[in-house]
């Protein structure tokens, strides 16, 4: 295209929801702003209840505390924007903080794949190496698990927003999509974007792929552990530990899979928008519902801070 024809762009257009009735739009600014302060209510209540009852300083609540700190971070990154367009019409978002909610968007995101991996592996080493696992799984061992697990998100997010932001932008500076994700205002470029394209694609295959596979791992040798196990009880009570941890895996992968590796022919804007929802909205609030409703632990503990806060006697163990 020709130079003539490239702007500098000082804003862009979200363009959101905005082809809906005001009427849908009034309604999904409540069921969002509910599922928004639900999000933040139990993230925060499950790092305020691991960080207060001693009986949940163990590894696996560390990793959870810093799962609930990044669920927190992904969900600022998009949702008060997006309520703000709901409720204001205002869908207009600078250059500059469009290149921030992107950056931080792909640093949460690559954060949560490799931390959900670091938490298979905890579950591995306590479940495959129970009487070593204190020992393995030490304070100085686990935080530098999950300073390696928050590392990846920088350069990921550096290189690939820096990169795309230092592209020409053509005359149109309307983002068909709720956020500022890296397919649709890539889509408003007006130079060659092929070498873009194929980094773009291979670093989100290795970004996915690579903590997929040590899961998967993990997992299987869990499995393996866990079927020599005599008593059924016994394999009940380890597959316990493990249950919330691959339902919440299994919530994340499914629907970023979808969004970012399903066909172009059967990848309208309006189902990528809603399968966004599902893992940049709904996800974040649903994984602390997991782990309290399926977590004994996790709901005495609650119990017994409840009980503390009101004065009130405790009668859980």
């Amino acid at each position: 295209m020709a130079a003539g024809n490239w702007t500098r762009l000082s804003e862009f257009i979200l363009m959101s929801f905005t082809s809906l009735p005001t009427e849908i739009q009034s309604l999904l600014f409540l069921v969002f702003l509910i599922i928004y302060l639900v999000t933040l209510m139990g993230n925060s209540l499950i790092i305020l209840v691991t960080l207060a009852d001693p009986m949940l300083h163990s590894p696996m609540y560390f990793f959870l505390r810093n799962l609930s700190f990044l669920e927190i971070g992904f969900n600022l990154v998009t949702v008060p924007k997006m309520l703000r367009t709901l409720l204001s019409q205002d869908t207009t978002i600078s250059f500059l903080g469009c290149a921030t909610q992107m950056y931080f968007f792909f640093f949460f995101g690559v954060a949560e794949c490799f931390l959900l991996a670091t938490m298979a592996y905890d579950r591995y080493v306590a479940i495959c190496s129970p009487l070593h696992y204190p020992v393995l799984m030490n304070q100085r061992t686990r935080t530098k698990l999950a300073a390696a697990s928050w590392f990846p998100g920088f350069p990921v997010a550096t290189v690939q927003t820096t990169w795309l932001f230092s592209f020409p932008f053509c005359a149109t500076n309307k983002v068909n999509h709720f956020f500022c994700d890296s397919p649709p205002v890539l889509r408003l470029v007006c130079a060659d974007t092929a070498r873009f394209e194929i980094y773009a694609i291979v670093g989100t295959i290795l970004v996915v792929m690579i903590p997929c596979l040590l899961i998967l791992s993990s997992y299987t040798r869990i499995a393996a552990a866990i079927l020599k196990i005599p008593s059924a009880k016994g394999k009940h009570k380890d597959f316990s530990t493990c249950s919330s941890h691959l339902l919440v895996v299994s919530l994340f992968y499914v629907s970023s899979s979808l969004t970012y590796f399903r066909p172009k022919s059967n990848n309208s804007p309006e189902g990528k928008k809603l399968l966004s929802l599902s893992y940049t909205v709904v996800t974040p609030m649903l994984n602390p519902i997991i782990y309290s409703l399926r977590n004994n632990e996790v709901k005495n503990a609650l119990s017994r801070t409840f009980h503390r806060a009101l004065g009130l006697k405790n009668h859980n163990p």
